[in-house]
């Protein structure tokens, strides 16, 4: 099982004939992701070089291709309203990768997407999701996978079905920071800890879903047998979900909170880093995580000895 997206999920790109949505469409494609098309206004009837149609609109494709999934790489003064046009035309799952959206922009798109309760949306400013599908062939950067889906920029090849790790373990991994998703995933992989799905959930003040509704979704999933939740400073989110883990939590939580060494009011890296009060610094978040009984790493160095340990299976360091 998975959250979110599978094998089966069909998959647009909005933006798929900039640079960005063409290259990563062609990764996606080479994972085994069933992408089916691409939005791009007054391109439609084109193909793309994958040989993918290309659509004027989100509804024409869906009504075209039955697409339930949606990846965004338009630019950041459109970007907003792509999500509320994938929304509309029935999208359930939006990955919206683009980066520098304003802020005023995502909390109109927020309150309309109110009215799509049926709509996720990932982002933005983040790496996407992906589902790991079983490894077929090759190895590496040259592995083939098949019954997996990836969606946005995750390096598909790092990622590893429970089936093929050594263990037969999964872990569910949420994460405010792509590349510490990355380093998160390969430690976990180099212990033969498979991965039941990963999403960069972006560092963006104001985002999509949030680490409580994915803690709940991977909860209720059997075949996550661990979250792995990789916070940082700023906002209160990762207080939030430290309630919740207290009160409803019956699989292990291995958590990292990135940013203890950030000086107060300055802004690092992400729009959302930034402390604006003592509840936003990282030792107040480590501090409830720990009160709620997650396993909280010093390092992110040590994510996958600590996840290995909550899993039994560090013999497989």
């Amino acid at each position: 099982m998975a959250i979110l997206v599978d094998g089966s999920t069909r998959v647009l790109c909005q933006g798929i004939t900039g640079s960005a949505g063409a290259f990563h469409t062609a990764g996606c494609l080479a994972y085994g992701t069933r992408m089916v098309g691409g939005v791009t206004p007054g391109k439609g009837g084109q193909r793309d070089p994958n040989d993918l149609p290309i659509f004027d609109t989100v509804a024409e494709a869906v009504a075209e291709t039955g697409a339930d999934a949606t990846m965004i790489f338009v630019p950041p003064p459109f970007a907003a309203d792509a999500i509320l046009e994938a929304a509309a035309a029935g999208i359930r799952t939006i990955a919206a990768i683009t980066e520098g959206i304003p802020v005023q922009d995502m909390v109109r798109t927020k309150a309309v997407l109110g009215d799509h309760p049926e709509c996720t949306l990932i982002g933005p400013n983040c790496p996407g999701i992906i589902t790991p599908g079983r490894r077929v062939s090759g190895e590496g950067s040259d592995a083939t996978f098949e019954g997996g889906c990836k969606i946005g920029i995750m390096p598909g090849y790092i990622h590893t079905h429970r089936d093929d790790g050594g263990t037969g373990r999964a872990a569910g991994i949420v994460s405010r920071s792509g590349t510490l998703t990355y380093e998160a995933v390969w430690q976990c992989s180099q212990r033969g800890i498979g991965q039941s799905t990963c999403i960069g959930i972006g560092g963006d003040p104001i985002k999509g879903i949030n680490f409580i509704e994915l803690l709940e979704r991977f909860h209720a999933d059997e075949e996550t047998d661990a979250i792995v939740m990789i916070g940082e400073i700023g906002g209160s989110d990762e207080t939030e979900a430290a309630t919740w883990i207290g009160e409803h939590a019956t699989k292990p939580v291995v958590a990292f909170i990135a940013g203890r060494t950030a000086p107060p009011g300055k802004r690092m890296g992400h729009a959302g880093a930034i402390i604006g009060g003592a509840a936003d610094t990282a030792e107040a978040k480590i501090a409830a995580l720990r009160e709620a009984g997650a396993i909280v790493c010093e390092s992110p160095a040590d994510l996958g000895a600590a996840t290995a340990d909550a899993l039994g299976t560090a013999a497989s360091r």
